[in-house]
């Protein structure tokens, strides 16, 4: 499995806050498991609490 052939596979996404702080958290995912955008719920230090991220590329 080639470099190219597995960046096709687990992209590098963005993860942005929505509070409005504009705090991102990057990761990857499998587009042939989670093929829409993903929402995840994690920690935002700016606001000090735990709130939704969604995926933009």
């Amino acid at each position: 499995m080639s470099g190219a052939r597995r960046a096709d596979l687990r992209p590098v996404i963005r993860l942005r806050s929505t509070a409005g702080t504009g705090f991102t958290y990057v990761t990857r995912k499998n587009r042939r498991n989670d093929p829409d955008r993903l929402v995840l719920r994690k920690f935002d230090p700016v606001v000090r609490r735990h709130v939704d991220f969604r995926e933009e590329r």
